[in-house]
């Protein structure tokens, strides 16, 4: 047995037969923990998923779209660890290429392969069909350099070096890559070489030191300490470190709205939210207070900041990022940030006074049952309905904001665009997260216009038993993009047509137990029949706004500071 596994790493099957291109990458991405492969059919792709119905362990999932494809890859990533997409060359792998974009710009890691016309008639620079005509092969691969963490031009002779380097790439920086092989190749065996494994980034120790003997003398003369998670703490695995420092130091930890769901929400030591002036003014408080702040993963964008009125004292911060350390003005590369999080937890520094936690937005019930939908009542009654190990999707726009301050129960998963923010990611995204954890309940937030970019994928969640509880949030439009623009108003452009979102099920020749709500008491109703129907049957509850501009408060928050800026400018 030890003996045919050790051929089979070699590039050797039984019988002394090589193993083929294909072959080998499949079982390059089988032993990173993948079952399924995302993607779209397209025939410079078919001798690729002719293979891969052959190989045992691994199935492909067909989406609507590319596009699609790939969002449901980048959050089957985001719980799985990585993930593939299989798209064809030119038109397929464009379509893709928002999503490619936003796995970048998110640090989703996703193994990207695509499908190319015949390796002779690249060579010929024949005119063939999915190119632009020109006879350049080379073009699109360019394209995905930029976003992407490595390209590689697969063939037999180079395939055992650049598949494993393409996935060590990915890991490493939590980024997707690009793999591209032509069709007439996939079934030619490798050429078999000694490749080396590159070594594992590690810690400078002395760099190491330097940064704790400054940590420690911030930390000691800390009296409010504070714990800050942002995004690379989940992108990065970086969860249970700093839950252990959190713990150790005994340090209130809040997240920023990037970070949501870096840390256990349910903690008794979280406080909550951070978003600057947006946001809770208790957590603004005692963040922007602190006369320490411990930074893990922190990324300083628009979105993340509340437009840049989040205000952390650089002197007094000590940013931890996966590879490095900023403390004031001075910078340590190369600390990997597991070693700077466990070094902290034995510094031996422990804050006296309890960690005071509260109040939660959303922890108080509003709203008579007769009274219509407003953002202020079904936030709290949303949370509410959250159960451990659940995984909450939030569509970009008024979900986005509102459910940032939702209290995630243990062992929930949170995932969202924070920072691409591509409308519609979150349909099929909710479709990439039923098919990696099938045993979980899937809980999608999005609205009515960004579902209409991506309804189709309701279409595979029906296909493939997926059973998510689907909430619409019917604002007549673009909601969030109306609070964005402060300079009009009833802007044509932001509207959308009114569809029957709870009829998209029977479009697509499929059930579904569906709900239209305008509510309190109705929601109330429709939340008790789902929690028992979604066992069985996808569910689609249409939340009917009273107020087309009825927004969460850290909406409104942002739209009141938006409006002063622009009176500032005109005056």
């Amino acid at each position: 047995m030890i003996e045919a596994d050790m051929r089979k790493q070699n590039g050797m099957m039984p019988g002394n037969v090589q193993t083929t291109l294909g072959t080998y990458l499949f079982d390059c991405l089988k032993q990173e923990g993948l079952t399924d492969i995302f993607g779209i059919p397209g025939d410079y792709n078919f001798t690729l998923l002719d293979e891969l119905e052959r190989y045992k362990g691994l199935r492909f999932i067909n989406g609507r779209n590319e596009l699609n494809a790939g969002y449901a890859a980048d959050a089957y990533a985001r719980l799985k660890g990585m993930s593939a997409l299989i798209t064809t060359f030119g038109v397929g792998e464009m379509s893709a290429c928002n999503a490619i974009a936003g796995a970048s710009s998110e640090h989703i890691p996703i193994i990207h392969i695509v499908g190319a016309p015949p390796s002779m008639a690249q060579q010929a620079h024949k005119l063939m069909h999915h190119t632009l005509m020109d006879g350049n092969y080379d073009v699109f691969r360019k394209v995905y350099e930029p976003i992407t963490a490595y390209t590689a031009v697969l063939t037999p002779e180079n395939a055992q070096m650049e598949i494993p380097a393409a996935i060590a790439m990915a890991k490493q920086q939590r980024k997707p890559v690009y793999l591209v092989v032509a069709t007439d190749l996939v079934m030619k065996p490798i050429t078999l070489r000694s490749v080396p494994m590159p070594p594992r980034p590690s810690t400078a120790q002395q760099t190491l030191q330097a940064a704790m003997e400054r940590a420690k003398q911030l930390l000691g003369q800390a009296q409010r300490p504070v714990l800050l998670v942002d995004v690379k703490t989940s992108r990065f695995h970086l969860q249970e470190p700093v839950r252990k420092l959190a713990e150790a130091l005994n340090l209130p930890v809040a997240a920023t709205v990037f970070g949501k769901g870096g840390f256990d929400e349910s903690h008794k030591q979280f406080i909550g939210i951070y978003a600057g002036a947006f946001g809770s003014q208790t957590v603004r408080r005692t963040v922007e207070n602190s006369d320490c702040i411990i930074a893990v993963g922190l990324l300083w964008a628009d979105s993340n900041t509340a437009n840049f009125t989040a205000k952390l004292n650089p002197a007094r911060t000590i940013e931890i990022q996966p590879d490095r350390v900023k403390i004031g003005e001075a910078e340590y590369p190369k600390i990997m940030a597991e070693d700077m999080l466990k070094a902290l937890q034995n510094s031996g520094y422990r804050q006296q006074t309890d960690v005071v936690q509260g109040p939660f937005p959303y922890d108080q019930a509003k709203g008579s049952p007769d009274e219509l939908l407003k953002a202020e009542a079904y936030y709290p009654r949303l949370q509410q309905m959250l159960k451990e190990d659940d995984i909450i999707v939030a569509e970009t726009g008024t979900f986005f904001y509102g459910l940032s301050q939702i209290r995630l129960p243990r062992g929930a998963a949170y995932i969202a665009q924070g920072g691409w923010q591509s409308i519609g990611y979150a349909t099929p995204a909710s479709f990439g997260a039923s098919v990696a954890e099938p045993a979980r309940r899937v809980l999608l937030f999005t609205g009515d216009g960004s579902l209409q970019l991506t309804a189709q994928e309701i279409s595979s969640m029906l296909s493939h038993g997926c059973k998510p509880i689907i909430f619409v949030l019917n604002n007549y439009g673009y909601t969030i993009e109306k609070y964005l623009n402060v300079k009009t108003e009833h802007q044509k452009y932001n509207q959308v047509p009114n569809w029957s979102y709870t009829k998209l099920a029977e479009a697509f020749g499929g059930e579904a137990f569906t709900a239209f709500v305008r509510s309190n008491a109705q929601l109330d109703e429709a939340i008790r029949q789902a929690e028992s129907e979604c066992r069985n049957k996808l569910c689609i509850i249409e939340m009917v706004a009273a107020d087309p501009m009825d927004a969460p408060e850290y909406m409104l928050n942002m739209r009141n500071y938006m409006e002063r800026q622009e009176k500032q400018q005109q005056s």
